[in-house]
Formats: C-alpha cells, structure tokens, sequence
C-alpha cells in the first residue's frame, strides 16, 4: 500500500504527445493547483503549450536534458493517454520511479485502470491515501536493466531500463537470425527463427502474448523468454525467475546483422560479436490501483483482450 512520509507537493503531469488532451490536462493541472495546493510540472514542449494560456503561469516545467533528479523533486506522476504514456514515464525515470496513477484516454488502455471521470476522486485518495480507511493499493511493477556490450565490453551510453521488453529480430534481413541465449555465463540455447522476446510480467500482455507466451500476473517475479517464429518444433516459451542474468549474443558465424529495440524504441543495430545483457532492475515502476492488484489486472484482461468471454452453455 502507498503510505506518504509527508503530504505530496509536487505532481508531474504526463499526457500523449501532440496537441490532443490540452483540455483535459488544463483540467487537471487546474484541479491540483487550486483545489489542492500542489506544484504542477509538464514537460517543455507542454510547457510552450500552457504559457501561452492566459491563467496558467503556475505551471511548471524541468530540464528535458537531465532527468536524473525528477525523482527527487517530483512526489507522484499523473498520466494522461494510454499505456504509452505510462511507458514513457518509465522512461523519465532511469532510476527510482514515483508512484503513477494513469487515467484512460488512449486507444487500448491495459495499463490505464482509472477513467478520467473519476480523476477528482481518485487524485484526493492518492494525495490523502493517509488519512482514509481505505488506502491506497499499488502495483510493483520490475522493469528490465538492459546493457550493450561490444566483444564482450560495455558501450558508454548503451543502459536502458524496460517496464514491457527487449526484442532481439532479424528485421529486414532475409536470413533467419542467430541468437545465442547465455544465463548466468552459461550458453542455454541457440535461437534461429525471427527473433526472441524477454519480457516483465507487465509486458507479459503485450508482445510475448501474441508470439505466443503465457499472461502472467505483474505482482509474480519472473522474466518470460519467448522465441519469435523459431525454425523448430520444440522451441517453447520459458519462465525464468527474477535472479537470472541473460545475455543475448549476435555469434561471430552468425549470417547477419540484428535488431534490438527497448520498449518498441530506441531501435539499433547489434552487429556480430554485440551483445545485450539482462537483468532485473533494482528500481520497479509503482502504479496505482483503482481497486486492487489482481481485480484491476483481469479487468484489464477482459476488457481489452476479451480474455474467455464466450456465451454461457444453456442448462440441461
């Protein structure tokens, strides 16, 4: 549950690129500043949007460049949009992440738990969680930490942190692709086929369940390794536990180049003798439950995915 040291101050208000949800984040910010007494940051580009608004000078804003202190000026972050905006917020915050409560306004919205109707509601039981019977639920959701290394050193720069997967392709090469799979330094397959996924619980629902991996609920520690289209009959999707370390390994004989992209971003080319290694992140992704772990994640399934929704069988 979230308990606050001291009453929140300071709320950073993400929303989805492009001139869309101006409306609703001038509602919000509006809401929190007047009616709550908080500090409201956006990001720059939002910033130019809100300075140009007669009334809205208390908006603030930060550095885009240097994003390694927001965790410390920032209490909990207000997202508005789909699951994108959640994935970007993961991204602002390399290191420790402020809690996030997310309003559905995108397209899909399996993140995304709370309806931006109830945003008063749910805003006054996040920033006074303290003082109600009820309190507040979160999700710990792992996120991956993701390294390159080039012939067996690190490349400066190259670290990301992952809240859904890092994917390993071919792209547009004609010849399948030739992965080598170590854990713990010790070579455990050989992927030969498009690609191979390694997946959070959280990206559990996304890409590794439509190559055919298992849904598994955030709250389990695990890593899902999942093969794109292997070129074998055997080759079954894995559950790892959280303590394995990977390593995904373009081999010297392999027949070409490969792709990896973090969170469907930040896509490059790892050439032969690259490498990404994998391990768990010592800093989750907290997100804020309009319920509860498990009953927002099968409504969630249901809504989005219309997980066994199917006509009931008449009786005898």
């Amino acid at each position: 549950m979230l308990m606050w040291k001291s009453t929140p101050k300071t709320v950073l208000l993400l929303k989805k690129l492009g001139p869309e949800l101006m409306e609703e984040a001038k509602e919000v910010s509006s809401f929190l500043h007047y009616q709550e007494n908080m500090n409201v940051l956006v990001e720059p580009d939002v910033h130019d949007i809100f300075a140009r608004i007669p009334g809205f000078g208390f908006v603030q804003t930060f550095y885009s460049q240097d994003t390694s202190d927001l965790h410390e000026r920032v209490d909990f972050v207000a997202c508005l949009g789909g699951d994108g905006v959640i994935l970007h917020a993961s991204n602002l915050f390399r290191g420790a992440v402020p809690p996030v409560v997310s309003f559905n306004l995108g397209s899909l919205g399996f993140l995304t738990s709370h309806t931006f109707e109830d945003y008063r509601e749910d805003l006054k039981q996040v920033i006074h969680g303290n003082n109600t019977a009820d309190g507040v639920y979160i999700t710990l959701r792992m996120r991956l930490r993701c390294e390159i290394f080039r012939n067996g050193k690190a490349v400066p720069g190259k670290v990301f942190d992952v809240l859904n997967e890092v994917v390993v392709d071919r792209g547009s090469n004609p010849y399948l692709s030739k992965v080598e799979c170590y854990e713990h330094d010790r070579l455990i397959t050989k992927v030969q086929g498009d690609g191979v996924i390694v997946a959070t619980p959280t990206g559990s629902t996304a890409y590794s369940t439509a190559a055919g991996g298992s849904m598994v609920h955030p709250n389990v520690p695990c890593m899902l390794f999942t093969p794109i289209c292997p070129h074998s009959l055997s080759f079954r999707p894995v559950i790892l536990p959280d303590s394995a370390k990977l390593e995904l390994k373009i081999p010297d004989d392999a027949r070409s180049n490969a792709w990896v992209s973090f969170d469907g971003k930040r896509r490059q080319q790892l050439s032969r003798g690259h490498s990404v290694r994998i391990s768990m992140s010592q800093h989750p992704l907290p997100t804020v439950n309009k319920s509860d772990q498990t009953g927002d994640w099968f409504h969630s399934l249901i809504r989005c995915l219309n997980w066994n929704e199917r006509l009931d069988q008449k009786a005898l």
